[in-house]
């Protein structure tokens, strides 16, 4: 059974970074999955994709992480992590990894100004 554990949230300073990680278990690859990406979900409860790779080696980010956040993977660790930089009170929420159909149990972040 494949599972998803988030991890590296906490509570930062605006201009501040932190690291996400997303580790899967129960797949032989992460590679065996069609797409992948981070999610944030707002505290109106609001979830939309800030950074994937939605197929191949294409890499997506939302406008308003651009430059800030990079997204990448490791398949000999089954990870994949999201570096968060110059943050700011709107990245605040709970960080969420999905592959294909599959979620993890999400990761607070939280900006302060």
């Amino acid at each position: 059974q494949v599972k998803l554990v988030e991890s590296g949230g906490g509570l930062v300073q605006a201009g501040g970074s932190l690291r996400l990680s997303c580790l899967a278990s129960g797949t032989g690859s992460i590679f065996s999955f069609n797409a992948m990406g981070w999610y944030r979900q707002t505290p109106e409860n609001q979830r939309f994709l800030v950074a994937s790779f939605p197929g191949g080696e294409r890499i997506h980010y939302d406008d308003s992480v651009k430059g800030r956040f990079t997204i990448s993977r490791d398949n000999a660790k089954n990870s994949m992590y999201l570096q968060m930089n110059k943050l700011k009170s709107e990245d605040t929420g709970v960080y969420y990894c999905g592959m294909d159909r599959f979620w993890g149990q999400g990761t607070q972040v939280t900006v302060s100004s």
